[in-house]
């Protein structure tokens, strides 16, 4: 449902994606690259994992949010935004509005977990609840649209949003990792169409590949067929890349991007708990999809410089995939005054 931008747009261009960094550099992190000796040994690859599980909000869609919230005019801005939503976008967008002081009307369904409805009230956004079906959310976001004016920001197809999303791997670029090859998560599409255009501009040598779990494989199925393919039913643990291919982001995917390559759950979940285990970061299990592509193709990428974009961080502890020990498994070593806790 695109009901308020398009054509006339101009393309994302090199300048553009740079202004759009310092557009929104008061609102993001400039987040690090992170390495791991353990896992590169593990990989046969120097990896370097960009965090984005530290951003603002926990996740990339920071800065697809706020580019898209603040290139609007001021006319655009006076009825607020809006969108409908149930995970990392949501609060994005509701953020992004609080700063620019202006409303966020976000339709959520009834059964989106109660700590992401209060993150966006946390933000000041205003959670306007629908019955838990596509149908629902769409005529509720039309129903808010006709009611206050808000103009709409989807969560990836959108010129402004992709754009936003690109200036992750141009702080790549700058910081001067002169990479092989860039892996994202593929979901919507938005961040792997947002770092496929950066590297075409900022780093024509570095190949990027998307990452997808299998039980959601529209994005390599339809990179393959040459035509977008709905997702019908996805069925993975990767709960942020549930969405199907945006029909923007295909484009861009098609022409920029060099393969899509897909894994297991049980992949998916052996690679998020070796991030855990030996990065000792928070990810949700839609980050880990590129090192389980990297570890399930070790002769891809051996001996590469390989960044992986970490998408994220909003993942209920209580619900972790493998089995950890709790605070309660703190011990101290009584002789050395030391403290250590498994994970």
């Amino acid at each position: 449902m695109q009901f308020w931008y398009m054509e006339t747009r101009p393309n994302i261009s090199s300048q553009s994606i740079r202004e759009a960094r310092e557009r929104i550099d008061h609102m993001v992190h400039r987040t690090p690259v992170l390495h791991s000796s353990a896992i590169n040994e593990l990989a046969g690859c120097d990896l370097f994992f960009k965090c984005e599980n530290f951003q603002k909000v926990g996740a990339f869609k920071a800065r697809g949010a706020a580019n898209a919230v603040l290139k609007l005019s001021k006319k655009d801005r006076e009825n607020g935004v809006a969108t409908h939503s149930s995970g990392n976008h949501a609060a994005a967008l509701a953020r992004a509005a609080q700063v620019a002081k202006i409303p966020a009307y976000i339709v959520m369904p009834s059964n989106a977990p109660e700590v992401k409805k209060q993150a966006v009230k946390g933000y000041g956004g205003i959670v306007i609840e629908c019955e838990p079906n596509l149908q629902a959310r769409e005529q509720g976001l039309k129903d808010v649209v006709k009611e206050f004016g808000a103009i709409f920001i989807p969560p990836y197809d959108h010129l402004d949003v992709i754009e936003g999303q690109a200036t992750c791997a141009l702080e790549i670029f700058d910081a001067g990792y002169s990479l092989d090859t860039l892996l994202t998560p593929v979901g919507g599409g938005g961040l792997l169409a947002g770092t496929a255009l950066a590297a075409s501009f900022y780093s024509p040598n570095t190949k990027v590949i998307g990452a997808e779990p299998e039980g959601a494989d529209d994005a390599r199925r339809s990179f393959v067929a040459g035509y977008r393919i709905p997702m019908e039913k996805p069925n993975t643990i990767a709960d942020g890349l549930l969405t199907s291919l945006g029909e923007i982001n295909f484009n861009i995917i098609s022409n920029h991007v060099q393969d899509i390559l897909t894994v297991s759950d049980a992949q998916i979940i052996s690679a998020m708990r070796l991030i855990y285990e030996r990065m000792k970061i928070v990810i949700e299990p839609s980050c880990a999809v590129p090192l389980a592509v990297v570890l399930k193709n070790k002769s891809l990428f051996e001996g590469q410089k390989v960044g992986i974009i970490l998408s994220g961080g909003n993942v209920d502890l209580s619900k972790l995939p493998f089995k950890t020990r709790t605070f309660n498994s703190v011990s101290r070593n009584h002789s050395s005054g030391s403290y250590f806790v498994g994970l």
